[in-house]
C-alpha cells in the first residue's frame, strides 16, 4: 500500500511540476523551417495549393474538405487521426506566398503557417513560418520539450519532397 501511495504522490507531483513549467512558458511561439527542391516556384506553389491532392502525399492526412468561402477567403477542413481542423487562407500570392490560419477557437492551440517560396539556382526554397499559440499548459510543455515546435513542419517538408520523388532534408 505504501508503494502505491508513493507512486501516486510522485505522479501527482510530476503532473504539477509539468503544469507549473507549462504555465511559465510563453503562450505564443514562432518557428521556421525550410527546404530546397529541384522544382520551379510555380510547381511548389501548385502542390501546396491543390487541396484535393494533399491527402495523396501528406502523411497522416486522411482527407481535405473544401468549405464555403468566408469573406471571399478559401476555407477548408483537414482530417487526421487526431481529429479535424478548419483553416482559412488569409493570403494567396502565387507562386510566392500563402498564409493559412487555424479557424477554430475551441482547439487547445492555434496560429498560422506562412509559406514563402523563392527561386534558387537549381530549384526553389520553401520556407514555412509557424506563428503558433498553445493555450493548454500541459500541451505547451509537451510541445516545447517533447514534440518540438518544428516537427510538423519537418514532416510536411519531407512529404513534399517525396511527392516530387526527392529526398528532402529540412533546414533550420
Amino acid at each position: 500500500m505504501k508503494i502505491i501511495l508513493s507512486i501516486s504522490a510522485l505522479l501527482v507531483g510530476l503532473s504539477l511540476l509539468v503544469a507549473l513549467i507549462g504555465t511559465l512558458l510563453p503562450r505564443a511561439h514562432v518557428a521556421t523551417r525550410s527546404a530546397l527542391y529541384a522544382r520551379k516556384p510555380a510547381e511548389l506553389f501548385a502542390a501546396i495549393s491543390d487541396l484535393s491532392a494533399l491527402p495523396s502525399w501528406r502523411s497522416g492526412l486522411k482527407s481535405v474538405e473544401e468549405l464555403p468561402p468566408r469573406n471571399g477567403q478559401v476555407c477548408f477542413r483537414e482530417s487526421t487521426r487526431h481529429g479535424a481542423i478548419t483553416y482559412i487562407v488569409q493570403e494567396d500570392v502565387p507562386p510566392k506566398k500563402k498564409v493559412t490560419k487555424i479557424d477554430d477557437e475551441h482547439l487547445p492551440f492555434g496560429g498560422s503557417w506562412t509559406y514563402e517560396i523563392t527561386a534558387e539556382q537549381n530549384g526553389s526554397l520553401l520556407r514555412i513560418t509557424e506563428n503558433g499559440e498553445i493555450k493548454n499548459v500541459l500541451f505547451r510543455f509537451l510541445a516545447r520539450f517533447v514534440f518540438g515546435y518544428e516537427e510538423t513542419m519537418n514532416t510536411y517538408l519531407r512529404d513534399l519532397g517525396k511527392r516530387f520523388g526527392e529526398t528532402t532534408t529540412p533546414l533550420p
